[in-house]
């Protein structure tokens, strides 16, 4: 009996190890197909991949309206933010997008989220661009959308994208940009363009001295965190903004970089000398839509891109909206400017 009992004893603990294993998993496995948003009950998700032209496989969720008539529908290929997947805010752009009549792409670019690509977390300006490039080919295909009807909106750093895609590739009609980040400024110059060129030089001869230490490893070392787990205190306003979307349970997504992990050490180096707005006139006749936050860090990217680009184009700051607050905030998200203007100018 005293056997039995220890057997007993020894197959309940093993059972509660299993089931905690079970729950462990099953909650890993919630976190990784955790919406931040609710699906709107007038659309319909679907799960989607294609390819680009460098022959990464790319992953997306096609938002469609429910009640849509039979005819062909316009269409919208949305990323970002730079970092983010698409179970973030470019999903919550499609669903609300969808719900007012659009047949929508929200995708994960290369290298990042369910998309493929090796190594993990590398960005490019170039192979970015392309991936909006892509997601016009998948949207232009389908037999319920109009190929003479696709816009894209590009958000924070896909902004700057989304502008450079939108310059080289014609059958973009119209493009929107929101809380606009410029990559390859940011990364060259710094915030406010403060990078002497010392410490531009500084920066490149670590990275080069980083591509060493990688090459010897075999393998490409990660960069800093991107958001800690923890903060300080001390840190600048907008670095706690990014913490309360990406970090909480308000944004964050097991996928994504900016909740999770960091980019390469050596992202930066293509980013340095390949400024991606230097063709932003040539989106001229096409309309152009920017929209910026009134209190946000990184308005001067979108009015200065605003300033370079040619008629007709609009900008729209949204009033007491910092960078973040377009990320997910519905209430200030001009949604119905979106509209209107995809509507008009999609036809």
């Amino acid at each position: 009996m005293k056997k039995l009992a220890m057997i007993i004893v020894a197959l309940l603990l093993f059972s509660g190890q299993i089931n905690a294993q079970q729950k462990q998993n099953n909650t890993k496995m919630n976190t990784l197909e955790r919406y931040t948003f609710k699906l709107s009950e007038k659309v319909i998700r679907q799960k989607v991949s294609f390819k680009n032209r460098y022959g990464i496989t790319l992953s997306g969720d096609l938002y469609l309206p429910k009640n849509s008539e039979n005819g062909k529908l316009s269409a919208i290929a949305i990323s970002g933010p730079f970092g983010a997947v698409k179970e973030q805010s470019s999903g919550l752009y499609a669903n609300q997008m969808a719900e007012r009549g659009f047949a929508v792409l929200a995708f994960d670019p290369s290298y990042t989220g369910e998309s493929s690509g090796e190594p993990r977390n590398v960005a490019s300006p170039d192979i970015n661009t392309e991936d909006f490039s892509a997601a016009v080919d998948f949207l232009g295909i389908q037999k319920n959308i109009d190929r003479n009807k696709i816009g894209i909106i590009g958000i924070c750093g896909f902004g700057g994208f989304a502008l450079n895609a939108t310059a080289v590739d014609k059958r973009v009609k119209a493009v929107a940009t929101s809380t606009m980040y410029d990559m390859t400024r940011v990364m060259s110059k710094g915030y406010d363009d403060a990078v002497t060129l010392e410490q531009r030089t500084k920066t490149l001869e670590q990275l080069g001295e980083q591509r060493w230490k990688d090459a010897e490893v075999g393998s490409f070392q990660a960069g800093v965190v991107l958001n800690a787990e923890k903060l300080k205190g001390d840190e600048p306003q907008f670095v706690k903004e990014y913490h309360d979307y990406y970090r909480t349970e308000r944004g964050f997504h097991e996928r994504s970089i900016n909740s999770t992990g960091s980019w390469t050490a050596t992202n930066p180096i293509s980013f340095m000398n390949m400024p991606i707005l230097t063709y932003i006139k040539e989106i001229s006749p096409r309309p152009i839509l920017i929209i910026a936050g009134e209190k946000a860090h990184s308005r001067y990217f979108s009015e200065d891109a605003f300033a370079m680009a040619s008629e007709p184009k609009k900008l729209v700051i949204v009033p007491n909206a910092v960078h973040v607050d377009l990320y997910d905030q519905i209430d200030k998200i001009p949604f119905d400017k979106l509209e209107t203007f995809f509507k008009e100018n999609l036809k």
